[in-house]
């Protein structure tokens, strides 16, 4: 059996299951929270405060740092207000996928 992902294929890219935390200590991508449904959310802190966006924004320049893809491939599909989100990260699914597993410390 496979570990549960966060990460699933979707046409022209990926889609990334997230559990946010805001007003963090510091900016972190860290381990796997697993999520009422029985799936899993790649667990991500950033230190900006949840407003005007401001938050969401952080997490992308965070996800793109860490998954050295470029910031403009990389939306908020659900949950914009929310601390649980989707994010979509264009691209090659057979490319990324790969990539982003890779990211994640399971440790």
């Amino acid at each position: 059996m496979t570990a549960p992902s966060p990460f699933s294929a979707a046409p022209g890219g990926v889609r990334a299951s997230l559990r946010v935390t805001p007003k963090a200590s510091r900016n972190k991508v860290g381990g796997l929270a697993e999520r009422a449904d029985g799936g899993v959310a790649l667990k991500v802190a950033v230190t900006t405060v949840p407003e005007d966006g401001k938050a969401n924004q952080a997490v992308i320049d965070l996800l793109a740092k860490a998954w050295k893809t470029p910031k403009s491939s990389i939306s908020v599909a659900a949950g914009a207000q929310d601390r649980n989100k989707i994010v979509f990260v264009a691209g090659d699914p057979a490319d990324l996928l790969p990539r982003l597993e890779a990211s994640v410390d399971r440790g």
